[in-house]
């Protein structure tokens, strides 16, 4: 009797599966850094959209403030927190002492605070207009991704009863296009070594924590009477951070954004990473996009009795 032809059945081979396997790996090797890359770009695009919706606030609030610039942060009246004097209307309540992006709130049209408080100064930012993408944690008001123009363009800061630099007419600005606003920045991390630095900690203080105090972006050239980062005696500065593919993004007061190196802005790199000021570096910093004349003028200095 005859046995019926039966067919062999489909399926791969061990080497075949191997083969197959081997393909996809090459091709996921292949893609992975192209993919990685097309999420950063769009990452540093979302930043700089935030930025521009942040600059059309500052000139809504100079529009609503007899042309006053705002300020890095409103002075400390005696009292603290328990001192209505130091309380302000940010569009959806009253805020202790607010830092630049919360004060102009109403104006950009997105609340930095669901719920804004007078008893405390280390809130997080709702909102994420008030987000860079790359660092979607750093919303500590304090310690903040995106650094403002204050020495510029509002520092409100005071010794001697006097303010540093505040107000200051936007008229003042001679050239919009080429005067920074606002950019990511590294907080006070940028005045030391990079081999000393230390991660990012929400409601942290310690000088080499990246982002510490990064809602203030120091000039590239500092002297001995400016101001710096906290404003503390004992304070390193802080500068632009190159968080976007080795680049910064940074909006500039007529609205336009850039996506730029730290060096073009102005700044310089000691041999160790950190920041200089002026002091022995060869190619010396230059405050010609920060000074809102185009010059490269020296920062206000603190005053003195």
């Amino acid at each position: 009797m005859r046995t019926p032809y039966t067919r062999p059945r489909a399926g791969f081979t061990l080497i075949e599966l191997l083969v197959v396997v081997s393909i996809i790996a090459l091709l996921m090797a292949v893609l992975m850094p192209s993919l990685s890359k097309a999420r950063k770009q769009a990452q540093s695009l979302l930043c700089m959209t935030h930025l521009r919706e942040l600059s059309h606030g500052w000139h809504m609030y100079a529009d609503d403030n007899n042309d006053i610039s705002l300020p890095g942060r409103f002075f400390k009246q005696p009292g603290g927190t328990s001192n209505p004097d130091n309380w302000y209307e940010i569009g959806n309540g009253l805020k202790y002492r607010p830092r630049w992006v919360a004060a102009m709130g109403e104006q950009v049209g997105a609340y930095a605070y669901n719920q804004p408080r007078t008893d405390f100064d280390r809130q997080d930012y709702d909102n994420k207009v008030y987000q860079c993408p790359t660092v979607p944690k750093w919303i500590d008001e304090r310690n903040y991704a995106y650094g403002y123009n204050h020495q510029f363009l509002g520092n409100a800061r005071r010794a001697a009863g006097k303010f540093y630099n505040f107000p200051v007419p936007r008229t003042r600005i001679r050239s919009f296009s080429g005067t920074v606003l606002a950019a990511d920045c590294l907080g006070t991390a940028a005045g030391v070594p990079i081999r000393d630095r230390r991660p990012y900690e929400n409601d942290g203080t310690g000088y080499n924590q990246l982002g510490n105090h990064g809602w203030v972006l120091d000039p590239p050239r500092l002297t001995e009477a400016s101001d710096r980062g906290t404003g503390d005696a004992d304070s390193p500065r802080t500068a632009a951070a190159a968080r976007h593919l080795g680049k910064t993004n940074v909006i500039y007061c007529d609205g336009h954004a850039e996506h730029v190196t730290v060096e073009k802005l102005g700044y310089r790199i000691r041999s160790d990473g950190s920041f200089a000021d002026s002091d022995t570096h060869p190619d010396q910093p230059t405050n010609r996009w920060f000074s809102g004349t185009g010059q490269n003028i020296d920062p206000p200095d603190k005053p003195s009795a």
